[in-house]
C-alpha cells in the first residue's frame, strides 16, 4: 500500500473521530445545563438511598450475636407455609442489590453523547495485539507460500501478526454498529499496512426472527473465515482457508439476512450478497494485482464488471446447535458460496463445505477449566475456468486455453484440551488436495505449457501437523507455543519444520463473539 493511501486512511479516521466527538457538544448551552441538573438530582437521590441502607445495616449489626458465639447449622430453606408471608430480605441483601451489578444487566457506556433527539453510545472499545517469534527450516521466501495467510507468522525472527482497534455500540433501539481497523507489518519489506477490516450495522427489531447486517463484513462461511485472528486457537489459519479465501479471508461490502427458525433447537439460516471483486475475493473476480501473485491454476486474469445480479457473490449457510447434556454442546453447519471468477465472462466459482464443533465443560468447572474442544471443517472449490483467446501479433502465436474445471478441497481437524486452570494443549491435522492441471503462459512467445498442480504451492498436495501449548494468563493475555510440520510434493523443496512462540494482549472490552 502506497504511503499516500496510508496517510489518507489515517487522516480520514481522525476526521471521523473528530466529527463524532464534536457532535456531542453541538447542543445549546441551555440544554446542557438542563441535562446536568437532571443528572445531579438523580445522583443526589441515589446517595440518599445508599446512606439509608448503610444506617439500617449498622442498626442490624448492633443487634447481631457476639462474634465468639458459635453458629448453629441452619436447615435448608423450605417454602413458607400457605398463608404465611415469606421472610423479608435483610438490609445486607438490599445493599448487595443496590451496589452490585445484577445478572444480565447491560454494561455501562464508555462514552455517551446526546446528539439532537438521540444518544450515541460507545459501549466497547478495545485494542488487541498479536505478536510472534520463531524459526523454520524453510527460508523466508518459502514461508510466504507455506504460511498463506496475511496474519500468519511468515518469517524467521519476529512478526507483528495483527493489531486490531475495535469499536462497537448501540446506535439506537433499532441498530448496533461495529468497526474494526487492522494494522500489520509486511514481514518481507517491513511496510506498515492499515486496513478497514469491517464496518457494519445489524438490526435489533425486525420481526419473525429476522436480522439484517449491512456494510463491510467477513463472509460467514464456516467457522474460521468468520473469525478474527484473536479468536483462533492456533496461531495461523488452516491451509485450505488461505487457498480458497485468500490471505486475508473472504469479506466485502454487501448485506446478510439471518433468520432464526422456529425449530425446537437453535437453528439459523443466512443468505447474503457481496461484491465479488478485490483481493479479499480470491476465488471470484479478485483483482489483477492478486492474480500476479496467486493466479488460480496459472490462468490469465480477465477483468470483470458488474452488469447484473449474476456478477455478485452469494452466500447460503445453515447452522444448528444442540445441548446434548448439561456439559456437552454440539454445533453443525453447512455453507455454500457462488459467484463469477476472473477467467472470462463464463467463469464461475462454487465453494461449499461443512463444519462441526463440539465442546465439553463440566458443570463444576472453575472459570471455564477444564474443557475439551473439537473443531473440524471440510471445504471444496469447483473453479469453472472460462476459455481464453489472445490473437498473436508481431510473430507471437495465438494463445488459446479451453474451458476447464479445477477442483481443490481440504480439511482440518483440531482438538484442544484445557487440562488445568489457564493451561491448554492441543493438536491440529490438515490435508489439502485437488485435481486439474495448471498452465504456464508465456505472453512474449504465445506458448502454453500444462504442468502438474504439485508445482503450484497454492494447489499442491500437502498435509500439516501442529501441536500447541497455551498459557492463558488472564482473559486479557495469553502465550502460545506451536510447532508445524509441513509435508508436500513441491519439486526441489524439502519438508519443513517451524516453531512459533506467540504473545497476545488485549486492552478494553471486545464485543462478544458467537460460540
Amino acid at each position: 500500500m502506497h504511503g499516500g493511501i496510508k496517510m489518507k486512511t489515517i487522516l480520514i479516521s481522525i476526521v471521523i473521530l473528530l466529527v463524532f466527538y464534536s457532535s456531542g457538544f453541538a447542543q445549546t448551552l441551555e440544554d446542557r445545563i438542563k441535562l446536568l441538573e437532571e443528572a445531579l438530582k438523580k445522583q443526589e437521590q441515589t446517595i440518599k438511598e445508599q446512606q439509608k441502607l448503610i444506617e439500617d445495616l449498622k442498626a442490624e449489626m448492633k443487634q447481631a450475636k457476639p462474634p465468639e458465639q458459635k453458629e448453629v447449622a441452619q436447615p435448608k430453606e423450605t417454602p413458607a407455609p400457605v398463608g404465611q408471608e415469606p421472610e423479608k430480605p435483610s438490609t445486607f441483601e438490599k445493599v448487595k442489590e443496590a451496589l452490585l451489578p445484577k445478572e444480565g444487566e447491560p454494561k455501562k457506556d464508555i462514552l455517551s453523547y446526546q446528539v439532537g433527539g438521540a444518544t450515541m453510545r460507545l459501549i466497547d472499545l478495545s485494542f488487541d495485539g498479536i505478536f510472534a517469534a520463531g524459526t523454520s527450516t524453510a527460508t523466508d521466501s518459502q514461508l510466504q507460500f507455506l504460511e498463506g495467510g496475511d496474519h500468519d507468522p511468515r518469517r524467521r525472527g519476529f512478526s507483528v501478526q495483527n493489531v486490531e482497534l475495535s469499536f462497537s455500540g448501540a446506535v439506537d433501539p433499532y441498530f448496533n454498529a461495529e468497526a474494526h481497523i487492522v494494522y500489520l507489518i509486511d514481514p518481507i519489506v517491513g511496510d506498515t499496512r492499515v486496513e478497514l477490516e469491517e464496518a457494519f450495522f445489524t438490526t435489533q427489531k425486525l420481526p419473525y426472527g429476522l436480522q439484517l447486517k449491512g456494510g463491510l463484513f467477513v463472509t460467514e462461511f464456516g467457522i474460521i473465515n468468520s473469525q478474527h485472528p484473536h479468536q483462533w486457537d492456533w496461531q495461523d489459519a488452516p491451509i485450505i482457508n488461505t487457498r480458497l479465501f485468500g490471505p486475508d479471508g473472504m469479506r466485502g461490502p454487501g448485506f446478510r439476512l439471518g433468520w432464526l427458525t422456529p425449530l425446537p433447537w437453535y437453528s439459523e439460516v443466512y443468505f447474503g450478497m457481496q461484491n465479488a471483486n478485490g483481493e479479499t475475493m480470491a476465488s471470484f473476480f479478485a483483482n489483477q494485482e492478486f492474480f500476479q501473485e496467486r493466479p488460480v491454476g496459472g490462468r490469465p486474469f480477465v477483468p470483470g464488471q458488474v452488469k447484473s445480479l449474476n456478477d455478485l457473490a452469494y452466500l447460503g449457510r445453515w447452522v444448528n446447535s444442540w445441548d446434548l447434556s448439561n456439559e456437552v454442546t454440539l454445533k453443525l453447519g453447512f455453507s455454500g458460496t457462488y459467484g463469477p471468477n476472473a477467467t472470462g465472462p463464463d467463469g464461475q466459482t462454487l465453494i461449499y463445505g461443512a463444519d462441526l464443533k463440539m465442546k465439553w465443560r463440566p458443570v463444576n468447572n472453575f472459570r471455564g477449566w477444564p474443557f475439551l474442544l473439537f473443531q473440524s471443517e471440510i471445504t471444496r472449490r469447483n473453479y469453472y475456468a472460462d476459455s481464453f483467446f489472445l490473437p498473436g501479433t508481431n510473430g507471437r502465436s495465438n494463445i488459446i486455453l479451453p474451458k476447464e474445471t479445477l477442483y481443490d478441497w481440504g480439511l482440518y481437524s483440531q482438538l484442544l484440551w484445557g487440562f488445568r486452570n489457564n493451561w491448554a494443549t492441543g493438536i491440529r491435522f490438515e490435508y489439502v488436495s485437488g485435481s486439474g492441471y495448471d498452465v504456464n503462459v508465456d505472453f512474449a512467445t504465445g506458448t502454453v505449457q500444462y504442468v502438474s498442480r504439485n508445482s503450484d504451492p497454492f494447489r499442491d498436495d500437502r498435509y500439516r501437523i501442529s501441536p500447541l501449548l497455551v498459557w492463558q494468563l488472564t482473559e486479557f493475555s495469553r502465550l502460545r507455543l506451536q510447532y508445524n510440520y509441513d509435508r508436500f510434493k513441491l519439486p526441489g523443496w524439502r519438508n519443513a519444520s517451524s516453531v512459533w512462540l506467540g504473545a497476545e494482549i488485549m486492552l478494553g472490552a471486545h464485543a462478544a463473539h458467537k460460540y
